[in-house]
Protein backbone atom coordinates (compact mmCIF):
# COMPACT_ATOMS: atom_id res chain seq x y z
CA UNK A 1 0.00 0.00 0.00
CA UNK A 2 2.76 2.59 0.62
CA UNK A 3 3.82 4.20 -1.26
CA UNK A 4 0.74 4.95 -2.87
CA UNK A 5 -0.28 4.08 -6.23
CA UNK A 6 1.04 6.25 -9.23
CA UNK A 7 -1.49 7.69 -11.40
CA UNK A 8 -4.24 8.22 -8.64
CA UNK A 9 -5.09 10.83 -6.23
CA UNK A 10 -5.50 9.62 -2.38
CA UNK A 11 -6.48 11.52 0.99
CA UNK A 12 -4.93 12.40 4.00
CA UNK A 13 -6.39 13.08 7.58
CA UNK A 14 -6.07 13.78 10.93
CA UNK A 15 -3.16 15.13 13.20
CA UNK A 16 -0.11 12.97 11.39
CA UNK A 17 -1.53 13.93 8.10
CA UNK A 18 1.81 15.91 6.98
CA UNK A 19 4.16 13.38 8.02
CA UNK A 20 2.27 10.95 5.77
CA UNK A 21 2.80 13.67 3.45
CA UNK A 22 6.33 14.09 3.60
CA UNK A 23 7.64 10.60 4.16
CA UNK A 24 5.38 9.68 0.68
CA UNK A 25 7.47 12.85 -0.96
CA UNK A 26 10.67 10.82 0.25
CA UNK A 27 9.90 7.45 -0.91
CA UNK A 28 8.27 8.63 -4.30
CA UNK A 29 10.90 10.23 -5.73
CA UNK A 30 11.24 13.38 -7.66
CA UNK A 31 10.12 16.77 -7.45
CA UNK A 32 6.97 17.20 -4.99
CA UNK A 33 4.78 20.33 -5.55
CA UNK A 34 3.32 21.13 -2.07
CA UNK A 35 -0.02 23.44 -2.96
CA UNK A 36 -2.19 25.24 0.31
CA UNK A 37 -3.93 28.24 0.33
CA UNK A 38 -2.11 31.14 1.29
CA UNK A 39 -4.35 32.40 4.24
CA UNK A 40 -3.45 29.46 5.94
CA UNK A 41 -1.44 30.63 9.30
CA UNK A 42 1.50 27.69 9.17
CA UNK A 43 3.73 27.62 6.73
CA UNK A 44 5.83 24.92 5.05
CA UNK A 45 9.69 24.98 5.65
CA UNK A 46 11.61 23.10 3.15
CA UNK A 47 14.69 22.15 5.37
CA UNK A 48 12.32 20.89 7.96
CA UNK A 49 11.79 18.41 5.55
CA UNK A 50 15.29 17.14 5.04
CA UNK A 51 14.87 14.26 7.08
CA UNK A 52 12.26 13.21 4.40
CA UNK A 53 14.08 14.36 1.22
CA UNK A 54 16.11 16.69 -0.34
CA UNK A 55 14.55 20.31 0.26
CA UNK A 56 15.21 21.62 -3.54
CA UNK A 57 13.16 18.91 -4.56
CA UNK A 58 9.87 20.52 -3.34
CA UNK A 59 7.94 23.40 -5.28
CA UNK A 60 5.71 25.28 -2.75
CA UNK A 61 2.65 27.31 -4.34
CA UNK A 62 0.38 29.30 -2.01
CA UNK A 63 -3.24 29.88 -3.77
CA UNK A 64 -6.21 32.34 -2.93
CA UNK A 65 -8.26 29.59 -2.61
CA UNK A 66 -9.48 25.87 -2.61
CA UNK A 67 -10.60 26.56 -6.51
CA UNK A 68 -7.13 27.73 -7.22
CA UNK A 69 -5.72 24.65 -5.18
CA UNK A 70 -8.00 22.20 -7.48
CA UNK A 71 -6.44 23.87 -10.82
CA UNK A 72 -2.78 24.16 -9.54
CA UNK A 73 -3.10 20.34 -8.55
CA UNK A 74 -4.74 19.54 -11.46
CA UNK A 75 -2.16 20.90 -13.97
CA UNK A 76 0.79 19.51 -12.09
CA UNK A 77 -0.89 16.40 -11.82
CA UNK A 78 -1.75 16.24 -15.76
CA UNK A 79 1.89 17.47 -16.58
CA UNK A 80 3.75 14.22 -16.01
CA UNK A 81 7.06 17.04 -14.58
CA UNK A 82 6.03 15.84 -10.87
CA UNK A 83 6.01 12.81 -8.81
CA UNK A 84 3.85 14.17 -6.17
CA UNK A 85 1.11 16.57 -5.76
CA UNK A 86 0.72 17.14 -2.30
CA UNK A 87 -2.54 20.05 -1.74
CA UNK A 88 -3.72 20.92 1.38
CA UNK A 89 -7.71 21.44 1.63
CA UNK A 90 -9.75 23.44 4.43
CA UNK A 91 -13.19 22.15 2.81
CA UNK A 92 -14.36 18.38 0.95
CA UNK A 93 -13.55 17.73 -2.57
CA UNK A 94 -16.59 17.40 -4.46
CA UNK A 95 -17.27 14.59 -6.96
CA UNK A 96 -16.92 16.22 -10.41
CA UNK A 97 -13.65 18.02 -8.73
CA UNK A 98 -11.96 14.87 -7.83
CA UNK A 99 -12.91 13.25 -10.68
CA UNK A 100 -10.74 15.76 -12.55
CA UNK A 101 -8.24 15.33 -10.78
CA UNK A 102 -8.35 11.39 -11.20
CA UNK A 103 -7.94 11.46 -14.70
CA UNK A 104 -5.22 14.31 -14.54
CA UNK A 105 -2.99 12.09 -12.21
CA UNK A 106 -3.71 9.13 -14.81
CA UNK A 107 -2.48 10.81 -17.71
CA UNK A 108 0.70 12.27 -15.78
CA UNK A 109 1.49 9.04 -13.89
CA UNK A 110 2.39 11.08 -10.49
CA UNK A 111 0.76 10.86 -7.04
CA UNK A 112 -1.58 13.30 -6.05
CA UNK A 113 -2.40 13.70 -2.17
CA UNK A 114 -5.12 15.96 -0.85
CA UNK A 115 -5.06 16.89 3.00
CA UNK A 116 -7.96 17.17 4.70
CA UNK A 117 -9.78 18.01 8.08
CA UNK A 118 -10.90 14.92 9.80
CA UNK A 119 -14.61 14.57 8.55
CA UNK A 120 -13.71 15.75 4.55
CA UNK A 121 -12.39 14.58 1.80
CA UNK A 122 -12.24 13.71 -1.44
CA UNK A 123 -15.07 11.84 -3.01
CA UNK A 124 -13.04 10.32 -5.68
CA UNK A 125 -9.79 9.26 -3.58
CA UNK A 126 -8.79 6.06 -4.34
CA UNK A 127 -7.74 5.53 -0.96
CA UNK A 128 -8.32 7.71 2.53
CA UNK A 129 -5.61 7.13 5.09
CA UNK A 130 -5.94 8.18 8.63
CA UNK A 131 -2.81 9.26 10.40
CA UNK A 132 -2.01 9.96 13.67
CA UNK A 133 1.38 9.91 15.66
CA UNK A 134 1.99 7.50 18.62
CA UNK A 135 3.53 9.13 21.45
CA UNK A 136 6.56 7.43 22.82
CA UNK A 137 9.37 8.88 25.10
CA UNK A 138 11.66 6.16 23.06
CA UNK A 139 10.73 7.45 19.40
CA UNK A 140 9.56 10.25 18.54
CA UNK A 141 8.90 8.82 15.09
CA UNK A 142 6.36 6.18 15.73
CA UNK A 143 2.80 6.36 13.57
CA UNK A 144 -0.10 4.72 12.86
CA UNK A 145 -1.39 5.03 10.08
CA UNK A 146 -5.15 3.39 8.88
CA UNK A 147 -6.68 3.16 5.37
CA UNK A 148 -10.22 4.20 6.05
CA UNK A 149 -11.66 4.20 2.03
CA UNK A 150 -10.05 1.66 0.11
CA UNK A 151 -11.92 1.32 -3.94
CA UNK A 152 -9.46 -1.12 -4.54
CA UNK A 153 -8.92 -3.45 -1.84
CA UNK A 154 -9.29 -3.97 2.05
CA UNK A 155 -8.89 -1.43 5.60
CA UNK A 156 -6.59 -1.77 7.75
CA UNK A 157 -3.85 -0.54 10.26
CA UNK A 158 -0.19 -0.23 10.35
CA UNK A 159 1.85 1.03 13.33
CA UNK A 160 5.32 2.49 11.51
CA UNK A 161 8.13 4.58 11.94
CA UNK A 162 10.64 6.52 9.96
CA UNK A 163 13.56 5.60 8.97
CA UNK A 164 15.71 9.17 8.03
CA UNK A 165 18.78 7.20 7.35
CA UNK A 166 17.41 4.78 4.83
CA UNK A 167 14.16 7.58 4.19
CA UNK A 168 11.68 4.77 4.17
CA UNK A 169 8.99 3.56 6.31
CA UNK A 170 8.90 0.64 8.35
CA UNK A 171 6.09 -1.74 9.64
CA UNK A 172 6.66 -1.91 13.77
CA UNK A 173 6.22 -5.36 14.80
CA UNK A 174 3.47 -5.91 17.02
CA UNK A 175 5.19 -7.85 19.77
CA UNK A 176 9.16 -7.42 20.42
CA UNK A 177 9.32 -3.61 19.23
CA UNK A 178 6.11 -2.55 20.39
CA UNK A 179 7.11 -3.96 23.57
CA UNK A 180 10.22 -2.38 24.08
CA UNK A 181 8.89 1.26 22.96
CA UNK A 182 5.79 1.03 25.11
CA UNK A 183 8.02 -0.66 28.40
CA UNK A 184 7.10 -2.97 30.88
CA UNK A 185 3.40 -3.38 31.61
CA UNK A 186 3.47 -4.48 34.93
Amino acid sequence: MFPLRRGRVHDATGPGATVFAAALSGVTGGTVLWIRQAWFAEEINPVALSAFFDPRDIILARTADQTETLAAAEEGLRSGAVGLVVMEMDKPVELTPGRRLQLAAETGRSIGLSLHPEGAGNQAATTRWLCRPVFSASDSTLQNWSIIKNKTGTTNSWAVRWDETARRIHVVCETPERAAIEGPTG
